[in-house]
């Protein structure tokens, strides 16, 4: 019961972000390689986001693609290897995440609407004891 009741949750909330992201024209797992690749201090290799993603190498290809095409990611080879291709998130890219962080917390609200601020904490340091608990996975 408490599986399924996970998993809706997790539905209704991609349903939400999805319908909160659709105007900026940007798809949830092309949000994801965007937060991904402004996370890195120097631009990662496409190989370095699809192990953070736990996504096959192409997965990237096609939502880098999907990304340099809307001009917020911009590939760019690698100094010290011609064969490397780096992914640089651009000023749009950039203006695009600070947009995208308001439909974000536009759409935790509306699942979380429903709780206290007591609840709040409570589901928060469950959720945070269930995702530190998972064990680490090697690709």
């Amino acid at each position: 019961m408490l599986a399924e009741q996970l998993l809706r949750l997790t539905r209704r909330l991609h349903r939400i972000q999805s319908r909160q992201l659709e105007p900026i024209g940007i798809t949830p797992a092309q949000f994801r390689l965007l937060r991904t690749v402004a996370s890195y201090d120097a631009a990662p290799r496409m190989a370095d986001l699809a192990q953070r993603l736990d996504v096959v190498p192409r997965a990237v290809t096609t939502l880098v693609d999907a990304l340099e095409a809307s001009g917020r990611v911009r590939r760019a080879p690698d100094p010290d290897s011609r064969r490397v291709v780096r992914i640089e998130i651009t000023d749009e890219g950039r203006a695009t995440l600070r947009s995208l962080r308001s439909a974000r917390r536009a759409a935790a609200e509306e699942i979380l609407a429903p709780l206290t601020t007591d609840q709040r904490a409570v589901l928060g340091g469950l959720l945070s004891a269930l995702v530190d608990g998972m064990p680490e996975r090697h690709c």
